[in-house]
């Protein structure tokens, strides 16, 4: 395929990375970057033959696609900017801050025929790939999602900021619709929550537990999934997993057989990124869509409206 003409918007953390695979992949040709850093975009842009440009506006006519990888809370308004162009684009996570801005860039973008691809390179983790083929009808989801603290993400709580990935992971399992959330969370460094705790309780009977911090000592990011027959435990920081199934034979004990995989060593922004390049190209739904991103956002703002509520009823409890 001829390769598209790709942009970065944002090129701190992880909008640097973006434009590296764009200057390397044989489907894209990275044409320019832009940051509020105008010295950050000029060492990224030498890096890679690209040229800086200093407004959204003029970046747009020169190119055919974009990632957007500036703070959350900048998601909405640029990534509605490129769309309006009828540029094909891929947001890092969280699509957007609300529910309401999520819905209406998934809108707009089937309005202007442009691919909308959400960045929850989780589901491109090596390790997922190999064990999503295993993972039926989970019955109870378990995810841990700890980190140390850092300034950057702040400008959005720890739901929107870490859960929102074990959030994405698990709808992705197809539980179905959600019936009761129950959540906890406090602020710790920042000004807005910085570790939490949900308990979702699906039509279905499936039941997932979420647990994420941004003041860890720690880092973890794993999930467990229990089914009706089998065990499955998937680490994505070692990329492992492992599968446990009860065995038994005629007239003896059952026992437990442990299967162990080890995913490979390919960069999951790769895969997400030759993921969106091909969705652009062959017109094909992207793996992780808006849509996927928004429904991500909508339970999002379930966990923390439950989390307002815990905490009135933790106030009343104090007054009373």
């Amino acid at each position: 395929m001829k390769p598209f003409r790709a942009g970065v918007i944002g090129v701190g953390h992880l909008g640097q990375h973006h434009a590296r695979l764009y200057a390397s992949l044989p489907g894209a040709q990275l044409v320019g970057v832009l940051d509020q850093s105008v010295e950050r975009a000029q060492v990224v842009a030498d890096l890679h033959g690209a040229r800086v440009f200093r407004t959204v506006d003029e970046l747009l006519p020169q190119v055919d696609v974009v990632s957007v990888a500036v703070p959350t809370s900048g998601h909405y308004a640029v990534a509605k900017s490129c769309l309006q162009a009828g540029k094909h684009l891929l947001v890092e996570k969280p699509i957007a801050v609300t529910p309401g801005e999520a819905q209406e860039l998934v809108e707009l973008a089937k309005q202007r025929g442009c691919c909308l691809q959400v960045g929850h390179s989780e589901r491109f983790n090596p390790v997922m790939t190999l064990m999503r083929p295993k993972i039926e009808k989970p019955v109870f989801i378990e995810c841990h999602r700890l980190s140390s603290f850092s300034e950057r993400g702040t400008d959005v709580d720890v739901v929107l900021d870490l859960m929102i990935h074990d959030l994405d992971l698990v709808l992705s399992l197809n539980p179905g619709p959600v019936e009761e959330v129950r959540a906890a969370g406090v602020a710790v460094l920042s000004s807005s929550i910085d570790i939490a705790h949900a308990r979702i309780q699906f039509r279905s009977g499936a039941v997932a537990n979420l647990t994420s911090s941004r003041v860890s000592t720690n880092k973890m990011r794993r999930l467990r999934i229990f089914q009706r027959d089998n065990y499955l435990s998937i680490d994505f920081q070692t990329r492992q997993g492992m599968i446990c199934r009860r065995s038994a034979q005629a007239g003896e004990r059952p026992n437990v057989d442990v299967t162990h995989l080890q995913g490979g060593e390919e960069e999951p922004l790769k895969l997400q990124l030759e993921s969106f390049l091909h969705a652009v190209d062959t017109g094909t739904r992207p793996v992780v869509s808006g849509e996927d991103g928004a429904a991500a956002v909508a339970v999002a703002h379930q966990v923390l409206q439950a989390i307002a509520a815990f905490a009135s009823r933790i106030e009343e409890g104090a007054r009373g």
